[in-house]
């Protein structure tokens, strides 16, 4: 069995090293230190047009918790509305009541709003109350995959769920493993059988501009002025061991 990668990606650049390197997918986000909200629509036409890779769009409205507001499903409809006419691979999408489960209605609407397109359930998984059932609502919901660290900080630590997920939705639901993929890693995934992997292959990328003594972030971040892309060496790496157990 071939292995399916997706690399999350933040920009174009990104994007390119995805395409570069034929990537199955690309989750496409913006706000990397929210970890990961929709992306502007100006990035999403642009990657659209310049990759091939599947391309799958983000849509979460702002960081921090799977909760919304009236006021941000309206956003969410708005923002799936407008993404569908861009015509992406997919969506990616997750929410939650308060109590930890799925919430059932709004993730009905989403799938329901993004149709044709396929969804992906998003880490919001990693912050249920029970997997196993919650595996079974998203699956009677219509998403297509799950990207999940099983239910730990990553996906390493949450290997034995990821591995109990992918028995019980075999044929169902694809697992996705993701959270601190890296080349040190990624064989274990593969050696369990799993049918994707997530990562985003990431290296600090240092500004040319001098560093000014006023902040302008509000992250721990290396410096002030610089910012997180995909790397190619990093993620040619990673592939390289992919496609050596895949052969």
């Amino acid at each position: 069995m071939t292995i399916e990668t997706e690399i999350c990606c933040f920009s174009l650049a990104s994007a390119l090293v995805a395409h570069n390197l034929s990537a199955t997918r690309i989750e496409l986000c913006g706000g990397f230190l929210e970890g990961g909200i929709t992306p502007s629509q100006g990035l999403i036409q642009l990657v659209l047009e310049k990759t091939s890779p599947k391309t799958f769009v983000m849509i979460r409205p702002r960081g921090g918790d799977f909760c919304y507001t009236d006021s941000e499903v309206l956003t969410i409809y708005n923002e799936i509305n407008a993404i569908k006419k861009l015509n992406p691979a997919g969506f990616v999408f997750g929410a939650l009541s308060a109590d930890g489960s799925v919430d059932i209605e709004l993730c009905e609407k989403v799938i329901s709003w993004a149709k044709p397109f396929p969804v992906t359930f998003h880490r919001a998984f990693d912050q249920c109350k029970d997997a196993v059932k919650s595996l079974d609502e998203i699956i009677e919901l219509g998403f297509e995959r799950i990207l999940t660290s099983g239910l730990k900080n990553s996906a390493l630590e949450g290997l034995p769920l990821l591995e109990e997920l992918k028995v019980k939705g075999q044929g169902k639901i694809q697992i996705m493993a993701g959270a601190g993929v890296n080349a040190e890693n990624v064989e274990a995934f593969v050696n369990a059988g799993l049918e994707a992997v997530h990562f985003t292959a990431k290296d600090w990328v240092t500004s040319p501009m001098s560093v000014s003594e006023v902040s302008m972030q509000s992250g721990t971040l290396p410096d002030d002025l610089g910012r997180y892309e995909t790397s190619m060496e990093k993620a040619k790496v990673l592939f390289d061991l992919i496609y050596s157990k895949n052969r």
